[in-house]
């Protein structure tokens, strides 16, 4: 009797607190298991949030290396042009320096080239002589045949002027405003060919001829003298005296 009492009041309490037992442990149950699920979710979430953590970690660490790099190979860029332009100032310094010493060295050469020049024109040639190119000219005064006037030529270790350039005719003809005046011209005979022919007495070939007009064919015997109204060169002979122009 008393056993059944004390389980009506068991129940009684159960009934009056509203909670049956065993819906109190499936409560306990779903509980359990929703802690784990959340426990989970956080879990999971907290490793979503370390993965990005990791990868931007990762990004920047490249970033910082290729960052360095770049400026490693502009600093090595920036050396290397600094070292050419170095070395182009050098060299062009050295140019610099040859072209002035070039320069200088080219008007100490002129400046030895003129006196050179100078002294050939002004020294060189014999008192009472007129210098022209690379020949000095004595004028005489007086008068002879031309083989006297060879002579005399000959004596002053000289020879009868050798005319070749239309310059060189220019300036005897001005060296002797007078009159005409003995060349050193004359015919020889040439036995290979059996005729008389103009020839040079210093044995240089006649490269240029300014004859009057009927005065250049070669007679026997025949001189030629420099020059008449018109600058021409005029046949003459033994007999004739002129004054005459030596050449050495």
């Amino acid at each position: 009797m008393s056993a059944d009492i004390q389980s009506v009041s068991d129940v009684r309490v159960k009934y009056i607190r509203g909670v049956p037992e065993d819906t109190r442990e499936t409560d306990r149950s779903q509980d359990g298991q929703q802690l784990t699920d959340v426990g989970l979710q956080q879990a999971g979430r907290h490793s979503e949030k370390k993965l990005p953590a990791v990868k931007r970690s990762r990004f920047r660490v490249w970033t910082g290396a290729l960052g360095v790099l770049y400026l490693l190979i502009l600093a090595a860029i920036i050396i290397r042009l600094t070292l050419e332009n170095n070395n182009l100032s050098s060299s062009y310094s050295i140019l610099e320096k040859k072209t002035a010493d070039m320069a200088a060295n080219n008007s100490q050469l002129q400046e030895e080239v003129k006196k050179l020049k100078d002294k050939i024109e002004g020294t060189w040639c014999p008192e009472g002589w007129t210098r022209f190119g690379c020949s000095c000219y004595f004028k005489s005064s007086e008068e002879k045949t031309w083989p006297n006037s060879w002579s005399d030529c000959r004596d002053k270790g000289a020879d009868l002027v050798t005319i070749n350039s239309k310059e060189e005719q220019e300036f005897v003809t001005k060296l002797n405003v007078t009159g005409q005046f003995w060349i050193g011209l004359r015919t020889l005979y040439s036995q290979q060919t059996s005729t008389w022919d103009w020839k040079w007495m210093d044995k240089s070939q006649l490269r240029e001829m300014f004859w009057a007009t009927g005065h250049g064919n070669p007679t026997a015997w025949s001189f030629a003298s420099c020059c008449d109204q018109q600058g021409k060169w005029t046949k003459g002979y033994y007999e004739n005296k002129k004054t005459w122009i030596c050449e050495i």
